[in-house]
């Protein structure tokens, strides 16, 4: 049987309970050991920032599961979210990750895609994507380089919002928002089968027409989803169960 692609987004590990970094070490060493191909769609982490010789010590476990599916031959690719777009040379370097800070072009199951995390898509939401300018600006970026790296984390988990997204009403309509974006560039661009984002949090996988696909594989937060897609057939929505029982595919939103 061919190995499908796996799509997981918004885990932002850091900002969750440590059974959730847990549970993703698990699937990483059950279900994405027996994949084609590894997309995490944004906001692997709650923060990560990259210094020149420091990096957060926390996710050592996962960084280390991580670079063992590359070198098993899983490609492992990382689109930077909101939370975690200061990636750069340690990831892709040492990690081995193929590390986007921003859309970017590739293939799913062999087929062209387009994969963005979310955040600032489009023409609305002027406000954000002017800060998103600001905080992913050199100069910011090098200023924030010489704070020292635990009150540079201090500040960054002071300003996160991970908790309680699913119950935003923004947060909703950002879904729908960035839902008409991808069916929009789906629309504009024939040869395109995927648009793949992250950032809602909100599991959704939309057929714009025959065999070309909006997905959105959710979150770690509160749904604990991921998305197959195999070489030849339609993604399905699954649930990650625990050692000991079978992954499901989750019903379609």
């Amino acid at each position: 049987m061919s190995k499908p692609d796996l799509i997981v987004s918004d885990l932002h590990l850091g900002g969750v309970p440590d059974e959730t970094e847990r549970r993703f070490l698990r699937f990483l060493e059950r279900q994405a050991a027996n994949a084609r191909a590894l997309l995490i769609a944004g906001d692997l982490f709650d923060f990560w920032f990259e210094y020149r010789t420091v990096i957060p010590g926390r996710h050592f476990r996962v960084l280390a599961a991580l670079s063992e599916l590359v070198e098993a031959g899983v490609p492992v690719t990382l689109a930077g979210g909101n939370h975690d777009a200061w990636g750069g040379r340690f990831l892709r370097d040492e990690v081995g990750v193929a590390f986007h800070d921003r859309p970017f072009r590739t293939t799913i199951a062999g087929k062209p895609a387009l994969v963005a995390h979310g955040d600032g898509l489009g023409s609305g939401d002027l406000r954000y994507r002017f800060l998103k300018s600001v905080v992913r600006s050199p100069l910011t970026i090098g200023v924030f380089r010489w704070l020292h790296p635990d009150l540079g984390i201090r500040l960054a988990q002071a300003v996160s919002r991970t908790e309680g997204r699913e119950t935003d009403d923004a947060m909703r309509g950002r879904a729908a928002f960035i839902r008409d974006w991808a069916l929009a560039q789906l629309a504009a661009e024939p040869d395109l089968r995927y648009v793949v984002c992250g950032h809602s949090h909100l599991p959704d996988l939309v057929e714009a027409d025959a065999g070309r696909w909006y997905l959105n594989a959710g979150d770690w937060i509160n749904h604990f989803t991921y998305i197959e897609v195999p070489p030849d057939g339609a993604p399905r929505l699954a649930h990650w169960e625990e050692p000991g029982t079978s992954p499901h595919h989750a019903a379609r939103p």
